[in-house]
């Protein structure tokens, strides 16, 4: 796997964890971790968290292994 495939694939896995975060907010879904409620302010916060990561992921794997023209 090349290194350039990696970040690719990083990038995406937290673009869809930002995604599913983003869901769970708009979606107001109830979370329970060891029975006690996880209050959706956390989820704004995993939002802005995974979307800056894969943001730079994507930019990062731009600049990586980029096309000779």
């Amino acid at each position: 796997m090349s290194q350039r495939t990696y970040i690719l694939t990083t990038a995406i896995v937290f673009s869809v964890i930002a995604l599913l975060q983003m869901v769970r907010l708009l979606m107001r879904w109830e979370v329970a971790l060891n029975g006690r409620p996880v209050p959706l302010w956390l989820s704004a916060v995993a939002v802005v968290i995974a979307g800056s990561l894969a943001f730079a992921g994507f930019q990062v794997a731009r600049k990586c292994d980029g096309p000779t023209t």
